[in-house]
């Protein structure tokens, strides 16, 4: 299959809840995910960088996704550099060595009344 997408994505809204519900295991905790599509034959190198409202930007983060394979890459367990932080505002600007597709996802989970939101990036 043809490679779909583009090199450079942009999530301009990205928040972890600093707390999920107690006792909440991992498909429960409250996180946010850039859902990564490579749907070609070549494997992706992906770098992402962390844009803050009070700081210097932090990254890259590298992850390789392979050729026709998906990612569900959580922020929250992104630790090289170092840790995203919680409950605190950030953007995300992801880029490819190949076309790939990028969607956001957030679940937050700090109350009983669990909330999923999604959204597609915005390719550059």
């Amino acid at each position: 299959m043809d490679a779909i997408g583009r090199t450079r994505w942009v999530i301009p809204e990205g928040f972890i809840p600093q707390h999920s519900m107690i006792n909440a295991d991992r498909p429960l905790l409250s996180h946010e995910a850039a859902c990564l599509l490579n749907t070609g034959d070549a494997e992706a190198q992906v770098e992402m960088i962390l844009f803050f409202t009070d700081r210097e930007p932090v990254g890259p983060y590298k992850v390789t996704l392979g050729a026709r394979r998906t990612l569900h890459l959580r922020f929250n367990e992104l630790d090289d550099p170092e840790p995203v932080p919680r409950g605190t505002d950030y953007a995300s600007v992801i880029t490819s060595s190949v076309p790939i597709v990028v969607q956001h996802t957030r679940l937050d989970s700090r109350a009983a009344e669990i909330a999923l939101l999604s959204t597609m990036a915005y390719p550059a």
